[in-house]
């Protein structure tokens, strides 16, 4: 436990000095924090409207004629 409460200190720590730079551009660090937001955003969307989808999917299903199977081959 101690060792990882100390990983996420010294990752802390280096995020800090990264950010407190004055560097242009964006680093990893930076593109780090987005896609981990983008994901984020992206499995909430999918949690809230999932059920919704799974329902629209379902009625236009039901509405498609049957396909008729194929014949067994001799």
């Amino acid at each position: 436990m101690l060792n990882t409460y100390a990983t996420l200190v010294t990752l802390v720590a280096v995020a800090q000095d990264r950010l407190k730079k004055d560097e242009k551009g964006a680093t990893a660090v930076e593109y780090g924090l987005m896609v981990g937001l983008i994901a984020v955003v992206i499995i909430a969307a999918v949690s809230l409207l999932g059920e919704q989808l799974e329902a629209l999917f379902t009625s236009v299903s039901d509405e498609l004629p049957a396909v008729p199977a194929a014949p067994a081959a001799p």
